[in-house]
């Protein structure tokens, strides 16, 4: 009889588990943490939509909508798309289910997200985003609010040495007017130097033209007009009130005016923080201003400012190995095994994690408990031992753990005959 063939993974997606699914947890339990202390409310929203809400928020002409998008028709002939990113469904969802009535609106979720792209380190076609948004407001403070909850969390992920925030306006309508203009012109006249991609943007996208990688257009990139002699009077005051907020709040930043987003929607503030310790994609949080959003799909003007950011790219840059702290409960003997199992559910009742194996002896219990990550074992003899019914061996010192009196103060009132001792066997 022919083997079956077991199908792969497909390429582009990843299959997360032991340490680097414990690095992963520990960035979305502290995303969630985090959005707590800023009053931000969770929501989930479906994993694909109509493919037009992508299409008309995100832009047809961005590589996203154009090449990377998950598309598909179902079987009633509708076209539908995995997400690429929150921020458009979240839009819709603000529109379609009456969230105007909460404004201003301090929103976050997390989740999976598609791109069909060349994966790469950190870069996945399925992966996955941490998201907040903040809708209804358009005052700086709400950029200020954002920036400062970003960089809480980068702090308390213990990731934000070597993580900078750069920052930069677009100004609002009228100086993104001007300034598109410009920066025209400016390209115009160098269009027989510019990469294929960038004469694809400068009908369209111009602005994109400033953050091309492409060795051809970095020296016309460079060359190009600034924003600041655009700015408009309310525009600058805008930004200097977020600079000011953010200093206030005693977040570092440094402005990079050649920061874009593309879209005409978007305006003000637009901001990454980058790092130089993941190669060539350095961006690990994301974000700016879109108040021209809510617009594209069909509603009032509305403000809206948000980011997301990669579980993945976050999860890399964590240093310390990351472990759940655990206990296992090991029967000496067969005859122990009931014991066992009731000390082990009681201390689960105590918020005690604790695992019990399901063969072997109890040296080949204790070796897989170490395997395991298990900070240490408690080991459960018969009533006639003379050594004592119970016994707790610490697998890995860590005083601040307080390992023998966490677990002491957990054993139920009929375990007696603790030793704060390792066993000789």
């Amino acid at each position: 009889m022919a083997r079956i063939q077991t199908p792969n993974r497909v390429r582009g997606t990843q299959d997360i588990f032991g340490s680097e699914q414990r690095r992963f947890a520990h960035v979305l339990d502290t995303f969630d943490r985090v959005r707590k202390l800023y009053c931000f409310g969770r929501v989930e929203i479906p994993m694909f939509e109509a493919t037009e809400v992508f299409a008309r928020s995100i832009g047809e002409t961005t590589d996203v909508v154009s090449k990377e998008m998950y598309t598909f028709p179902d079987r009633g002939g509708d076209s539908l798309t995995l997400r690429p990113e929150f921020t458009a469904g979240i839009a819709r969802a603000y529109l379609t289910e009456g969230w105007q009535q909460f404004a201003p609106l301090k929103i976050a979720t997390s989740g999976a997200v598609f791109r069909y792209e060349r994966p790469q380190k950190g870069r996945y076609r399925q992966f996955h985003q941490i998201d907040a948004e903040i809708l209804g407001a358009p005052e700086p403070a709400a950029d200020v609010e954002l920036l400062t909850l970003a960089d809480q969390l980068l702090h308390e992920l213990g990731i934000a040495d070597g993580v900078t925030l750069q920052l930069n306006t677009l100004g609002d309508a009228a100086t993104r007017d001007a300034w598109r203009d410009a920066l025209v012109a400016h390209f115009e006249q160098h269009r027989g130097e510019l990469s294929e991609d960038s004469l694809k943007r400068l009908d369209k996208n111009p602005m994109r033209i400033l953050d091309s990688k492409d060795p051809k257009d970095r020296p016309i990139a460079d060359a190009a007009p600034g924003i600041d002699d655009y700015l408009t009077t309310e525009a600058r005051a805008f930004f200097e009130a977020v600079t000011s907020g953010l200093d206030a709040a005693g977040v570092k930043w440094t402005r990079n005016d050649r920061l874009v987003r593309g879209l005409d929607y978007y305006r003000h503030t637009a901001f990454e923080f980058v790092t130089d310790r993941l190669g060539a994609q350095g961006t690990v949080l994301a974000g700016g201003r879109y108040d021209g959003l809510i617009e594209s799909l069909g509603g009032q003007p509305t403000a809206g400012v948000g980011w997301a950011a990669g579980v993945e790219r976050l999860a890399m840059l964590l240093e310390a190995e990351l472990a759940d702290f655990m206990v296992a409960v090991i029967p000496d003997d067969p005859s122990c095994m009931l014991k066992a199992q009731a000390l082990t559910n009681h201390l689960r009742k105590q918020n005690i994690a604790a695992n019990i194996g399901f063969r072997g002896n109890a040296k080949k219990r204790t070796d897989a408990a170490r395997k395991m990550g298990a900070q240490g074992a408690i080991f459960v003899r018969s009533e006639n031992d003379t050594r004592g019914e119970f016994y707790l061996s610490q697998f890995k010192p860590d005083p601040g753990l307080k390992f023998y009196s966490m677990i002491d103060d957990a054993m139920p009132s009929w375990a007696t005959g603790l030793f704060n001792q390792s066993p000789s066997a």
